[in-house]
C-alpha cells in the first residue's frame, strides 16, 4: 500500500508541471490510469507461486483420472527426464510418461510422475523371459535366436528398470482381460512385427488352453498381402499385424519414356488404413525402411501429387509422410474409442558397415553399461515429436530409443538363420530382436501405461 501511495504522489506531482490545456490534462489522466494499471498486473504477478509457472506448453493435458486417455504428446527431445513434479507435462521441452500400478498407493503416486523409459538394464540371474526359449511356435525362424543354435543366454537375464520407478510383472492373464471383445493392431514395419510376435507369445504362455489361440489366416497369405492375425477365443480379442513400412503408399509412375519407376506417395496413407481405422488399440511405427539407400538419397522416388521430386532431402520427406499420418488419424481416428501408440525408433548395432556392406554385431553378449557410449538422439524422433505435438488426436510416444541402444547384444546376428546354414561373409541382422528378448520389456511398458489407464477408469467397458 505505502508503494501505491509514493507512485500516486509521483504521478500528482508530475501533472502539475503539465501544461493546463485540456488536451495536456487528459492525456495526464490517461497515462496515470495505464500506470496504475500496469502496477496491479506486477504485483499479481510477483504474487504467484512458482509452481503454477511449472508448465512447458499452453496445451496441459487432464490428469489420467478424469481422460479416456492421457491426453498429452509423451516424448523426450534427449534422454534425460525432465525435472517437474506434475503428473502429466507435456510439450516441446518437458514430458513426463505415466508410469504404472503396481499395487499400493505410494507405488502409484511415484509412478504417476515416472519416466519409465529413462533407465538402465540390471542382471538378474533369478529373472525369466515372460515365454520360454522354443516354446512359442509363432515366432518367425529369423527371430528365433534360441532355435536357431544361439549358445550364449545372457542376454535374457536383463531386465529394463526405470530409474525413479517400479514397473510391474508382465501379466498375461490381466492385460487378455482388459482386451476382452477388442481389436489391438500392429502396424508398421519389421520392427513393430517382432514387438507383436513378443505380445502374441506372451499372452498365450499366460493360457492353460493354448488351442484357443488361433491364426485367423495362413501364414502364406501374411507373408503374401502383408496382414496376420491371432484370435484369443476365451477372450474374444484379436492381436493383428498389418505390414506398413512406411506407412505412407508406395507406389509406381511413367515417366516420359514410358518407363515404371517405383516412388513414394508422402501425400497419401498406405491403402491398409480400412483394417484397421475402428481398431480399439493401435501401435504404429515407421522408422528403418527410410534408412534404405534407395529412401536415404532421395532421388526422384519421392512424389506428392503427379510431382516427383528430382532431389528431397530424407529428413523433409519423412516429416511429409508423418504429417500425412497425423491429418489421417486426426480425421478418422475417434479417440473416445481407440488409443493410439506411436512406437520409437529401435537401434541398430551394425559394426564396420551397414547390413549390406559387411556390418557385424556377431560376439555381442554384454550390453552397453555407459551412458555416455550411448548413440545421439535420433533426427526422426525429433521430427516425430514436433508432428505429434501439434495432432489434435492423443496419441502415446513409446519412447524406446533409449533402452534399444544399450543392448547391442540382443540381435539374432547370424542366428537370424539355423545354425546349419550359417556361413562366413553372410548379412548379419543387427536390426531386428531375438525372441524372447529386448521387445519382451517393450510389451511389459506398454502393458504398464494400458494398467494404469485401465485402473484410472475404474472398469474394463469404459476402456
Amino acid at each position: 500500500m505505502d508503494s501505491f501511495k509514493n507512485l500516486q504522489n509521483t504521478l500528482l506531482q508530475s501533472s502539475i508541471n503539465l501544461s493546463r490545456s485540456r488536451t495536456d490534462y487528459f492525456f495526464t489522466i490517461l497515462f496515470t490510469l495505464i500506470l496504475i494499471c500496469f502496477f496491479f498486473l506486477f504485483s499479481a504477478s510477483d504474487n504467484t507461486s512458482p509452481a503454477s509457472r511449472l508448465h512447458c506448453s499452453a496445451n496441459k493435458p487432464p490428469p489420467l483420472s478424469s481422460t479416456v486417455f492421457p491426453g498429452a504428446r509423451f516424448a523426450s527431445k534427449s534422454y534425460r527426464s525432465c525435472a517437474v513434479s506434475a503428473a502429466f507435462s507435456p510439450a516441446e521441452t518437458c514430458h513426463q510418461i505415466p508410469g504404472n500400478a503396481v499395487g499400493s498407493a505410494s507405488v502409484e503416486e511415484e509412478t504417476d510422475s515416472c519416466d519409465v523409459f529413462d533407465g538402465h538394464w540390471v542382471v538378474d540371474e533369478d529373472f525369466e523371459p515372460v515365454y520360454k526359449p522354443g516354446s512359442c511356435p509363432f515366432i518367425d525362424d529369423a527371430f528365433n535366436c534360441f532355435k536357431n543354435g544361439r549358445p550364449d543366454s545372457d542376454y535374457l537375464r536383463l531386465k529394463w528398470k526405470p530409474h525413479a520407478c517400479e514397473i510391474p510383472r508382465f501379466d498375461g492373464q490381466k492385460m487378455l482381460k482388459m482386451l476382452t471383445g477388442k481389436k489391438m493392431v500392429f502396424v508398421g514395419d519389421s520392427l513393430n512385427r517382432n514387438m507383436w510376435e513378443s505380445l502374441v507369445c506372451a499372452l498365450r504362455e499366460s493360457l492353460a488352453n493354448k488351442r484357443n489361440v488361433f491364426e485367423v489366416s495362413g501364414r502364406r497369405q501374411f507373408r503374401n498381402q502383408g496382414f496376420y492375425s491371432f484370435k484369443f477365443k476365451d477372450f474374444n480379442c484379436s492381436i493383428d499385424f498389418i505390414k506398413s513400412p512406411f506407412l505412407v503408399q508406395e507406389w509406381k509412375f511413367s515417366d516420359k519414356a514410358g518407363t515404371r519407376r517405383e516412388t513414394l506417395r508422402l501425400d497419401m496413407m498406405e491403402g491398409s488404413y480400412n483394417s484397421y481405422h475402428d481398431a480399439d488399440i493401435i501401435v504404429f511405427n515407421t522408422g528403418h525402411w527410410w534408412t534404405h539407400q534407395k529412401t536415404f538419397q532421395g532421388k526422384y522416388y519421392f512424389q506428392e501429387g503427379n510431382h516427383v521430386y528430382r532431389k528431397l532431402e530424407v529428413a523433409d520427406a519423412y516429416k511429409k509422410a508423418l504429417r500425412t499420418w497425423a491429418r489421417w488419424v486426426d480425421a478418422n481416428i475417434n479417440s473416445n474409442r481407440t488409443r493410439v501408440f506411436f512406437r520409437g525408433y529401435s537401434s541398430s548395432h551394425f559394426k564396420g558397415g551397414q547390413w549390406n556392406s559387411g556390418g557385424s554385431c556377431y560376439g555381442e553378449m554384454k550390453p552397453i553399461t555407459n551412458e555416455t557410449h550411448l548413440a545421439p538422439y535420433p533426427w526422426m524422433m525429433v521430427a516425430l515429436e514436433s508432428v505429434i505435438s501439434k495432432m489434435k488426436t492423443p496419441v502415446f510416444f513409446l519412447n524406446i530409443t533409449k533402452m534399444t541402444d544399450y543392448r547391442k547384444d540382443g540381435h539374432p546376428s547370424i542366428f537370424k538363420q539355423s545354425a546349419s546354414t550359417i556361413r562366413q561373409g553372410m548379412f548379419q541382422d543387427c536390426s531386428h530382436w531375438c525372441l524372447p528378448g529386448v521387445p519382451d520389456s517393450w510389451n511389459q511398458l506398454l502393458y504398464a501405461v494400458l494398467l494404469k489407464s485401465h485402473k484410472s477408469l475404474g472398469s474394463i467397458s469404459s476402456y
